[in-house]
Order: structure tokens, then C-alpha cells, then sequence
């Protein structure tokens, strides 16, 4: 059925490439108009000229630039329909590794972007007659490593920032539903990135792959086909829920 989300305003933060730039095409195709931010203005500027979308430059965790950004949004479309909070960071380390600025960097970048874009957000979709947000988490705050001590903790803490935001706006009817997406390993420009550099590239993807039980890494579009359903009417009934994407990689 075409024309899932036609009409919708889209804002997605991190659109300049990986699962950002897939669900950007996948929204468009369904007839959304989406406007990409991204702190990469080189990226995320041929990602908009490639696409046909527009483009705002965006650190994230600015909470200045974030009013600033829906301020843009409304001036120019009168309305926002749709948020879908992507943009993240991956930080390695044990707690013994760690340093106390990195973790708080993961923190910053993964959850209190979240929190800042839904703060500045929820007002403007609710004037708009409601809509979806959509907020990035991943596997890994499910299935944890003792390397990732920020990562794995900061993206838990997305589910649990979803739920409460969720409720809010339960609360309020103000008609804005808030669901968090868990992806597991994606084959995305970063993991091939990741890959390559490895001395053995070979055995790497296979042990990627192998990690999620359906036995291989996921594709961009497995993620984006689910931000068009939170995106559009079809998951009205939907809110404060962790869909999980991830091949298995949770429950092994």
C-alpha cells in the first residue's frame, strides 16, 4: 500500500548515512516530506542533495540548536508529524577502562539527545494533532558485554526514557505516541567500516553474523520498513513499546 505516511512532516537527526539515510528513503517513498539533521554538514548535505530532502546542520546535544531546529521546521512547514531520534555514538570500554568523560560523552550523545529532542518536539506535534516519535536504543541494551559498560547502559536507558515519555503523553492526550527500536547488528558504512579494519576481515563478518541466531547481520532496510510502521496510522494502537529487531540476538 503506497502513500503509508503521505502528508507527514518528518524530522530525523543522524540522516546522513547508515540507518538514518534508509529510513529517509523508505519514508519518502511512502510520501512523507522528511528534513535530515546531522553534525557531518558535508555528509549530511549530499545525503539531501541526493535524496531531494532538505537538510539542517545539528549537534544534538545542543538544547539551544534543538529549539532552534522545530523553530525551522514550523516556520517552514507549519507542522511536525513525525520525530525519529537516531543520531548515536558507540563508546568501548570496561568500567576499568572507561574514563569518566567518555562515559558521560555516550550518555550526552545517546540518551540526552533524546530527551532534549522529545522536550522540544512534543509541543509543536502536539498543536500539529499528534503523531509518532521515534527513538533509536539497540540490542546492545539488552545483551550486554563487559566492554561496553556506557553503551550497553545508555541504550537501556532510551527504553526506559520511551516508556516514561510515553506515559506522559498518554497522560496529557495530546496525541503524540513514543516508541523506542532495538536493532541488532546492522550492516551499515560504520560496521563495514569496523569490518574492514580487522585483520581478518573475512572472519570477522562471519563472526558478526553468526552472533544473531538467524545467522546473519541485518540489512538497513530490516529497520527502515519499521520506522515507516511507527512512522504512519498503522501503529496507532502502538506506544511506550521496545520493537525489537535484532535476528534473535536478544533471547540467544
Amino acid at each position: 500500500m503506497a502513500g503509508r505516511v503521505s502528508g507527514k512532516v518528518v524530522l530525523l537527526t543522524g540522516g546522513a548515512m547508515g540507518l538514518g539515510k534508509a529510513a529517509t528513503k523508505a519514508l519518502q517513498a511512502e510520501g512523507a516530506t522528511v528534513i535530515i539533521t546531522d553534525i557531518d554538514e558535508v555528509a549530511g548535505r549530499a545525503t539531501a542533495a541526493e535524496l531531494g530532502c532538505d537538510y539542517l546542520p545539528q549537534d544534538v546535544t545542543d538544547w539551544e540548536r534543538w529549539q532552534a531546529v522545530i523553530a525551522e521546521v514550523e516556520a517552514k512547514h507549519g507542522r511536525l508529524d513525525v520525530l525519529v531520534n537516531n543520531a548515536a555514538i558507540t563508546v568501548f570500554g570496561s568500567i576499568a577502562d572507561i574514563s569518566p568523560e567518555d562515559f558521560k560523552r555516550c550518555y550526552t550523545v545517546d540518551v540526552d539527545s533524546i530527551f532534549m529532542g522529545c522536550k522540544a518536539a512534543i509541543p509543536l506535534m502536539t498543536r500539529s494533532g499528534g503523531g509518532s516519535i521515534v527513538n533509536f536504543s539497540s540490542a546492545a541494551g539488552n545483551k550486554v558485554s563487559p566492554d561496553l559498560a556506557a553503551y550497553n547502559s545508555a541504550k537501556a536507558a532510551v527504553v526506559t526514557l520511551t516508556k516514561s515519555i510515553a506515559l506522559y503523553c498518554a497522560r496529557e492526550q495530546n496525541g503524540v505516541r513514543v516508541n523506542s527500536v532495538q536493532p541488532g547488528t546492522i550492516l551499515t558504512p560504520n560496521v563495514e567500516s569496523v569490518i574492514a579494519g580487522t585483520p581478518d576481515p573475512d572472519a570477522t563478518r562471519a563472526a558478526f553474523s553468526v552472533a544473531q541466531p538467524i545467522g546473519r547481520m541485518g540489512e538497513v532496510d530490516d529497520i527502515a520498513h519499521l520506522v515507516v510502521y511507527l512512522a504512519s496510522d498503522e501503529s496507532k494502537f502502538a506506544t511506550g513499546a521496545p520493537f525489537i529487531v535484532d535476528g534473535g540476538l536478544s533471547i540467544a
